[in-house]
């Protein structure tokens, strides 16, 4: 990835000064922040929908795994009691 430097950030910032005027800037860079924001909220909640459907399949698995245990549990208790 080529990186811009100081140089070529100031030239983008005189470009964009110069087409759009002083009086859009502002609002193109909260439009521009706007933007980022969601993007951001929209990826951090696939990332937390990953995450959670991930932990509830091993908890599902292991509550699973542990009520057979339970019912072996059951089993033995019920056969040392006879």
């Amino acid at each position: 990835m080529t990186q811009i430097g100081i140089p070529g950030f100031i030239l983008i910032v005189l470009v964009a000064l110069i087409l759009f005027g002083p009086g859009k800037l502002p609002e193109l860079g909260r439009a521009a922040g706007r933007t980022l924001r969601e993007f951001k909220d929209s990826v951090s909640g696939i990332t937390d929908d990953r995450n959670s459907d991930e932990k509830g399949h091993t908890t599902e698995s292991k509550s699973e795994e542990a009520s057979g245990q339970e019912s072996d549990l059951h089993k033995t208790h019920g056969e040392v009691k006879r």
